[in-house]
């Protein structure tokens, strides 16, 4: 009998020991996992440069042009398009994701529709509707250098075939008539792009979250009109199968790379320089991203080639990032309810 109670008093005490320990680490994990998406991380960036909060209070910001000297931030949780003062220039929108000014009007991307707008924003007329959605949606669209739109269509899933064949691609769409087709295929998530003179349209598109932790990395890739990027076909032993273009840079896997833009003029890199925004992600057991991207691209003998280095980290949820025509870096996070940052050199460097 005092055995069975040694041994019932020694369970219990392990319990009590082992318990609480145990809740401390899962507290650990939780609040590590949370911190980054809760407005308290404070941005490293560069030495050098500096970074100040010109705006909170824009919800949930997924793009930023500028219209010369005004920016303007697309706000998908309350469906409108304001200034980054506040002052609103469209709204009832759904999940407005992209922005784009024409000479003579404004085309918007919203979940599943494409909208030119007159430059007063009236006058709607819709381009392209009825696209799905699902984990994903359509995202942002840009200007080619030809007049043609170039629009970002998202997967409804994280790795499944798809109904509709304009999702998981890049889509082009005649700003005039909505004609459109697909330019790229096996496209998972690409949340934007950039054209680069002498090199190209560049994209972000992030991978799937079934395989692991290791794989697939987040990819830049360079457009080729009627190519296939991987999705589906793509594996831990075969990330780039025969028929597939493999990608120009790449970053860590599940990190979301997302917003990209042209080097602004006060802030390093040449030519062949993009910036790009890290976002996060919750698929990892420790976070990652919450990072500002410098890639600088050369071309070698295999193609053009880029080299990916944190120029901010701690940034909290970045997307939407753009170059400023003062020449400094803009960007926009999810945290403080929706806040734009700008980057520039130190007053004193």
């Amino acid at each position: 009998m005092s055995i069975v109670r040694r041994s019932e008093g020694f369970k219990m005490k392990l319990r009590q020991e082992i318990v609480p320990v145990f809740c401390i680490l899962l507290f650990l994990i939780i609040a590590r996992e949370i911190y980054p998406y809760a407005g308290v991380m404070q941005a490293r960036v560069r030495d050098g440069y500096e970074q100040e909060t010109i705006a909170t209070g824009l919800g949930g910001p997924t793009c930023l042009v500028f219209d010369e000297e005004t920016l303007l931030v697309c706000d998908r949780d309350a469906g409108r398009i304001v200034t980054v003062n506040g002052t609103v220039l469209l709204s009832g929108l759904d999940h407005p994701h992209g922005l784009v000014l024409l000479d003579d009007g404004v085309v918007i991307s919203e979940e599943g529709k494409l909208t030119r707008y007159d430059s007063n924003y009236e006058n709607p007329v819709i381009l392209v509707d009825g696209i799905p959605s699902g984990n994903h949606q359509t995202n942002a669209v840009n200007l080619l250098p030809n007049g043609t739109l170039i629009w970002h269509s998202g997967s409804t899933c994280n790795h499944c075939d798809e109904d509709d064949p304009r999702n998981a691609a890049l889509l082009w769409v005649n700003a005039i008539t909505g004609e459109h087709g697909i330019l790229a295929t096996g496209v998972r998530n690409s949340f934007d792009g950039v054209w680069l003179d002498g090199i190209g349209y560049l994209f972000s598109d992030n991978g799937q979250d079934a395989e692991g932790g290791d794989f697939p990395n987040e990819e830049i890739n360079l457009l080729i009109e009627g190519a296939e990027y991987g999705w589906l076909t793509e594996s831990a032993d075969d990330p780039n199968p025969v028929g597939t273009e493999a990608p120009v840079a790449t970053w860590a896997p599940h990190a979301s790379v997302n917003g990209m833009t042209t080097r602004p003029a006060n802030l390093p890199g040449g030519q062949y320089t993009v910036y790009a925004t890290v976002y996060g992600s919750w698929a990892t057991l420790l976070p990652q991203g919450h990072q500002i991207l410098k890639i600088d691209f050369k071309q070698t003998d295999d193609g053009w080639i880029g080299d990916a280095e944190v120029f901010a980290e701690d940034v909290g949820t970045p997307l939407p990032i753009t170059a400023g025509p003062d020449g400094n870096l803009y960007y926009a996070t999810f945290d403080h309810g929706g806040a734009v940052h700008v980057i520039s050199p130190e007053a004193n460097s």
